[in-house]
């Protein structure tokens, strides 16, 4: 049950700061002609698309120019990782897993 919950929060760990350096990405603006940046953001892009799209086409757009979708994805990942960890210690509580 404790490799469990320590999988869970791994993999949630690992979203947040890909979520997070992502958005520090988007601020600075890298090179993208250089090939090391360009498969690096490749692979960064492919592991948080998932999750932002789905977020952005709920989202009205605004009229700053500001994506809030990686905040709001944040919010979502902590609330779901907290919801999944609860979920496992109610299942080992109710159920003597």
């Amino acid at each position: 049950m404790n490799f469990l919950v320590y999988i869970i929060k791994t993999v949630f760990s690992i979203f947040y700061w890909l979520l997070i350096i992502r958005a520090i990405v988007s601020w600075l603006s890298p090179n993208i002609h250089d090939p090391n940046w360009r498969k690096l953001l490749k692979l960064l892009y492919d592991l948080t698309e998932p999750i932002l799209s789905p977020i952005r086409k709920i989202l009205p757009s605004n009229s700053w120019g500001i994506d809030f979708s990686p905040l709001i994805a944040l919010l979502a990942l902590s609330i779901l990782r907290s919801f999944l960890i609860r979920l496992l210690y109610y299942l080992v509580m109710d159920l003597g897993f």
